[in-house]
């Protein structure tokens, strides 16, 4: 049972609905369908009311039978069954037609949505859940509220089916009906035993293919990684334990589904040799006529048939539920980058300042602890220090994708938290280590931030990056298509479309993670000439990895556990023999021009 339960645990952002929260929620999606769902319930009417008037003709021509009147009316019955069953197989297109469209409709709306809450939480919601499990919520728990969309179509189906029927036996004999309705109660309780386990395997079986669905999205993006290392085998040594939970989860849901229908049909079979044993005697003693007691044969078949699909439909009822449970619990995730006013960002001069901020991963953990900074405005700041000292951090407060616990984060004097995101983030420019390209041409990657933008100025900024000698060395220019995450492209000519990219933005503050760290020393000049043009003019905050960026910034912050320990420009700090000597000695001295290997520490600092 432990193997069953591990990795099943609910995500941090879901929460249990009731099943009356969760019905009056699916209900608010099925509401401007209103027009279409009048027509199918109407179409739904008339269906049940064809369906059950065939047993009624029938037990006529029964009668008719018995009586030896059958060669007067026998035609009209027959017509009148062909007929009912005509408009009955019309009403049902109809609708399956429209019922179909309404599903279809609402699915595409409720996974617009879901797309939609996707991209609005905040990055640490990634950070700590699998985007497999993501895409699982959006593809595969959508999909299982549209079964149950249809399932609720056949459901109104058949109660009305039931009621119709009710109505026919309790007309043709009371005691009979009385009979036959003393079965439901023991039909509907054990639909409501089931109940409880559907909910609780169906839940689990979708969490479990939400693993399977997160290794695989793992396995996809680092199969290059797996390739090179030869670790296939292990790789799918991972895979088959999470892909038999899966199994053993699935299995154990559909035992649960397919208990139900044998145990119903059990009961109803007993129920219908009661009735037939009664209904037979009543025939014999002369209180049911011939025609009465086939109807009543017909009419218990009729109503059996939909009374067990209801008790058995409750179950899947339930998978569909805790599908739209999964669903609106991603939907009504709560964000934790909370803005307290939404004020146009406008013009920005690019001033940052940091008012004893704190803040941590893990609240419990700060990284950064009452800390005080201030970038001037149009100033270049290099972030240095060792892995850990909060480099990254400070960035992702700036561009405003974590929540600080404690303190003020100004821009311009006014408090990050006032402005309105959208205007605030198009004035904020980041290129990461390993910048992200899109499916499309390099063109398409260069506009991206503003898709309006024409080819003119899309070539003009491409150009500008690197003297523009880096186009020509594209099979088709500017239209090469860059593949899947850019990989048919160099990192290299990755960084240059980012930084081309970076132009087009045109933002007031730009946030570099050192873009020359993983590239040819040619290519490294290049993107260094693209990055004197990006920086130029604009408040830029540089995580330094190259001795030639921190070289010429404005000013250097020398960073340790979330503190600032040093500040000042290259030459100064080289000179004071402090902790940016350290650094420096660490990781950028085999970078300088006088270094040599072996020659020990570059000789810094003064008497």
């Amino acid at each position: 049972m432990g193997f069953l339960m591990d990795g099943l645990d609910a995500e941090d952002y879901d929460r249990t609905y009731n099943d009356r929260d969760l019905v009056r929620r699916i209900l608010s999606y099925f509401r401007p369908k209103l027009g279409a769902m009048v027509l199918v319930a109407t179409m739904i009417v008339l269906l049940s009311a064809g369906q059950a008037a065939v047993p009624a003709l029938s037990s006529l021509a029964v009668d008719a039978l018995a009586d030896g009147t059958i060669g007067e009316v026998g035609w009209q019955l027959t017509a009148g069954i062909l007929i009912t069953g005509a408009l009955s197989w019309g009403f049902n297109f109809v609708r399956q037609k429209h019922s179909a469209r309404v599903t279809g409709d609402v699915v595409l709306r409720l996974r617009e949505d879901a797309f939609d809450a996707v991209l609005q939480r905040d990055l640490s919601f990634y950070d700590e859940t699998p985007s497999g499990k993501i895409v699982s919520r959006v593809t595969s728990d959508t999909d299982d509220f549209a079964t149950v969309s249809t399932l609720t179509m056949d459901l109104i189906s058949q109660v009305l089916m039931v009621g119709f029927v009710t109505v026919l036996l309790f007309v043709r004999s009371v005691e009979l009906a009385l009979l036959t309705l003393l079965v439901v109660p023991v039909v509907v309780g054990l639909a409501l035993l089931f109940r409880r386990l559907a909910r609780a395997g169906t839940r689990r079986a979708q969490r479990s293919l939400s693993r399977v669905n997160a290794n695989l999205q793992e396995t996809m993006g680092g199969i290059a990684v797996a390739k090179n290392f030869r670790q296939e085998r292990q790789v799918y040594d991972e895979f088959r334990p999470i892909n038999q939970q899966s199994y053993q989860v699935t299995l154990r849901q559909g035992f649960v589904f397919s208990t139900i229908f044998p145990v119903l049909f059990l009961v109803a079979g007993l129920a219908t040799v009661a009735l037939v044993q009664a209904g037979g005697a009543s025939v014999v003693a002369g209180g049911l006529s011939a025609g009465d007691w086939y109807l009543f044969l017909q009419g218990v078949a009729l109503f059996w048939f939909p009374l067990t699909s209801i008790a058995a439909f409750w179950s899947q009822f339930q998978q569909g539920l805790s599908a739209s449970e999964r669903v609106f619990a991603l939907i009504d995730a709560p964000p934790r980058v909370v803005q307290t006013d939404a004020l146009p960002a406008g013009e920005l001069a690019g001033r940052i300042e940091f008012q004893g901020v704190t803040f941590g991963y893990d609240p419990d953990n700060p990284v950064l602890r009452d800390f005080d900074l201030v970038i001037k405005a149009g100033e270049t700041v290099a972030l240095v220090g060792h892995t850990g000292a909060g480099k990254s951090t400070l960035s992702k407060l700036i561009t405003r994708f974590y929540e600080y616990q404690d303190g003020r984060l100004l821009i311009d004097g006014r408090d990050i938290r006032t402005l309105e995101l959208g205007s605030y983030r198009r004035q904020i420019g980041a290129v990461p280590q390993a910048p992200f390209l899109f499916s499309g041409t390099v063109a398409d990657n260069i506009r991206y931030p503003r898709p309006e933008v024409g080819d003119d100025e899309v070539r003009a900024a491409a150009a500008a990056v690197g003297g523009g000698d880096w186009i020509d060395a594209l099979p088709n220019g500017l239209q090469t298509d860059v593949g899947e995450h850019g990989r048919a492209l160099s990192m290299g000519q990755r960084q240059l479309v980012a930084l081309a990219r970076l132009l087009v933005q045109d933002p007031a503050i730009v946030v570099l993670d050192e873009a020359t760290a993983s590239v040819d020393p040619l290519t490294e000049a290049q993107i260094q000439e693209g990055l004197d043009l990006v920086l130029a003019g604009r408040t830029s905050i540089v995580i330094a990895h190259r001795l030639s960026t921190i070289e010429h910034v404005d000013r250097i912050i020398v960073l340790d556990h979330g503190r600032i320990v040093e500040e000042g420009d290259h030459a100064t700090l080289l000179a004071s023999g402090g902790r940016y000597c350290e650094v420096y000695n660490t990781y950028f001295r085999h970078q300088s021009p006088n270094y040599r290997a072996g020659s020990g520490f570059v000789q810094v600092g003064t008497d």
